[in-house]
């Protein structure tokens, strides 16, 4: 690897482990909303009194007393009494017993415990152990390579909360927000991962063009369903929040791009990847001959990706398919549904975005790959 490649590749990293602690640092501008005087900690459960529950048939309503000894935090080592109330919705709800860790959130008043709430039993420390698992795999497998990896998987958890989440929210454009961030991610993988070279040039002009007709198609298609942003989880409580002017619709479209971007890019990347690679070993090849060669890979790899996509979304809803299964309901009947259509515009739309990514990309790197370089890519 050329020593000006190098320098460009420790650059961008750099640049992006800033960009992430300018992100982290960013405010909301929901903070305010947090309650000032509450405190977060964990707390075990040493008494429970369920005279208060209720069994109906399968499911539980009702309440439960709880006695919480408060494991961290100012007020360590106190028991205060927790109340669990219970909604009758199995996805919902969970129940505590003696020894059980959750999580407390309490308040204060005049610097004594005023009241506490459960918010679910423990599982922080479970998911940082397996995010650290994760992130000790990525880099023993993939060296330097998956270390950028790992960074630009924190950079987009990060842009998603702390700037796509909030700009939807104070009202802008989702579908328009969602596109430039998407974009944005786009560029900072491709460059990241590929590196600042040819091959991350074409990789993200490759991935944002096949995501740019994906809203397209988005767009032009979603009138058709007769598709409103209600039919996701939590939309309609997020109106009754006091965000009711918030176009549920252009939400959902928003993530329908949102949802196919990662695909998206992987494809692009292995496409400019494999072109790269013929061009470093055949420097003589034409341009009709290179996009020919990039269109046969991203055929190969189009069979595969589409069908990941249909199982990665359908995975979420075998219970609901098995529902309308044991009761008998027709294909015709349930495919009609406006959350089940949702979901049909979603995935096939989304397909758009992984079939045309490759053309889009094969192109590209033809024109890309037919200007004379200065110096040997990476």
């Amino acid at each position: 690897m050329p020593k000006r490649w190098k320098r460009k590749d420790v650059a961008i990293t750099l640049a992006v482990i800033a960009l992430c602690a300018v992100i982290a640092w960013l405010p909301t501008g929901f903070e305010d909303l947090r309650p000032q005087n509450s405190t977060l900690t964990r707390g075990r459960v040493v008494e429970v009194d369920n005279t208060d529950l209720r069994q109906n048939v399968m499911v539980l309503s009702g309440s439960q007393s709880l006695t919480v000894e408060l494991l961290g935090g100012p007020h360590e080592g106190q028991a205060v009494p927790v109340m669990n109330y219970l909604q009758g919705k199995m996805e919902l709800d969970e129940v505590y017993r003696v020894g059980n860790t959750m999580l407390v959130e309490y308040s204060t008043r005049d610097g004594e415990v005023h009241r506490a709430y459960a918010r679910g039993k423990y599982r922080i420390r479970t998911e940082l152990l397996l995010l650290g698992l994760f992130a000790v795999l990525l880099i023993a497998v993939g060296g330097w390579t998956g270390a950028k990896a790992l960074l630009s998987f924190c950079f987009a958890i990060l842009l998603l909360w702390k700037v796509m989440v909030p700009l939807f929210l104070h009202g802008h454009d989702p579908v328009f927000v969602a596109l430039g961030l998407v974009a944005l991610l786009t560029a900072v993988v491709s460059f990241l991962v590929g590196g600042m070279n040819r091959k991350g040039l074409v990789s993200f002009l490759g991935a944002f063009l096949g995501l740019l007709f994906t809203c397209l198609v988005a767009l032009l298609f979603s009138r058709g369903f007769y598709i409103h942003g209600a039919v996701r989880p939590f939309a309609e409580t997020l109106l009754y929040s006091g965000f009711h002017d918030l176009d549920l619709t252009r939400i959902f479209l928003a993530g329908i791009v949102v949802a196919c971007s990662g695909a998206v890019m992987d494809l692009a990347m292995d496409i400019a990847s494999a072109m790269h690679e013929l061009k470093e070993k055949n420097p003589g090849m034409g341009m009709r001959e290179h996009v020919l060669s990039g269109l046969t890979i991203g055929r190969a790899v189009i069979g595969t990706m589409t069908t990941t996509l249909l199982l990665a979304y359908s995975g979420s809803y075998i219970a609901m398919l098995m529902l309308f299964m044991g009761q008998g309901v027709p294909p015709a009947n349930f495919l009609n549904l406006n959350y089940v259509a949702a979901e049909v515009l979603n995935t096939i739309v989304g397909s758009f975005g992984l079939v045309t990514v490759a053309p889009f990309t094969a192109l590209v790197g033809g024109l890309v790959y037919s200007r004379p370089a200065k110096h040997r890519d990476a």
